[in-house]
């Protein structure tokens, strides 16, 4: 309790946050910087590599959106308000992070680019460790729910850099359980099918419940991190904050897997349609990007 009130008396006073607190000029130019290397290696650049093309306009698309969602989370006040003043605001960084984000900057990266950074042998030993999808699934779900334990959550919160390796490591694990559903690397085993992949999205849906249901259905605030912290709205005091926070994660994260399991059992349902055609019929059918 100490620690944490320790904590929100050296942070910025309510309204008193410069522009580099709130819009994080760092954040910006990492963005900036990614965006154009991204741009450069996937466009004029590309011929410098064997077997590349141009990423298509749909990638260039949902490479600036994930950018953008990036920054949204890590460089504007969402995470100054969110890490000061607002657990809610802390939930709805991390539900952009951890389910937003992936999926898109995955779906974004074109096949031969990310078939060459995943060449090395050890970066390929590490990539089809993490992705195998019970490894991957029990993984974030695990490192998700442990986070929230208040006591641990407290103390990595008094600590700028376990709070930094953290959250990176769970922004990892959180790509490696996107990975079976989204990889678009065509050679890869670790990409599921049809009810499989329905399954394992179901799956990650129903383990992460325990953690949202014990921030939604807490019967007092958990965290000291936030009950020392300067109240900015009147009507929303810590404990009706966190209930707040457990929402917003958990209808996020309903609303991700509920579009994807919606979009997989389509084309499932598609595809299992197109089998029972007439060879001439079924040829050219159109495949599904994930």
């Amino acid at each position: 309790m100490g620690n944490a009130h320790q904590m929100h008396e050296m942070s910025p006073a309510t309204g008193s946050a410069t522009f580099s607190d709130l819009w994080s000029p760092d954040v910006m130019l990492l963005s900036l910087l990614v965006t154009t290397v991204y741009f450069l290696v996937t466009g004029p650049m590309h011929k410098r590599f064997e077997n590349a093309t141009p990423a298509t306009g749909k990638q260039r698309l949902l490479f600036v959106l994930a950018i953008v969602l990036f920054y949204a989370a890590q460089g504007s006040p969402i995470s100054y308000y969110g890490h000061h003043y607002m657990f809610s605001l802390h939930m709805l960084q991390q539900s952009i992070l951890y389910f937003a984000l992936p999926p898109l900057m995955l779906l974004a990266m074109p096949e031969w680019l990310l078939a060459k950074i995943f060449r090395p042998k050890a970066l390929k030993l590490i990539l089809n460790s993490l992705t195998h999808p019970l490894v991957a699934a029990l993984l974030f779900n695990s490192l998700f729910s442990f986070y929230h334990v208040p006591f641990i959550f407290d103390a990595v919160a008094i600590n700028h850099a376990w709070m930094t390796f953290y959250h990176v490591i769970l922004v990892i694990a959180a790509f490696a359980m996107w990975w079976p559903i989204v990889s678009p690397l065509s050679d890869n085993k670790r990409q599921l099918a049809g009810l499989k992949k329905l399954s394992y999205v179901f799956a990650n849906g129903v383990l992460i419940t325990p953690a949202c249901a014990l921030i939604i259905f807490a019967s007092e605030p958990l965290y000291a991190t936030y009950i020392n912290a300067p109240q900015l709205f009147q009507s929303l005091d810590a404990f009706n904050d966190q209930r707040l926070g457990g929402i917003i994660m958990k209808l996020v994260q309903e609303l991700v897997y509920g579009c994807v399991l919606a979009y997989v059992f389509y084309h499932w349902y598609k595809a299992e349609k197109q089998d029972d055609l007439p060879m001439d019929q079924s040829f050219g059918a159109e495949k599904p990007t994930f």
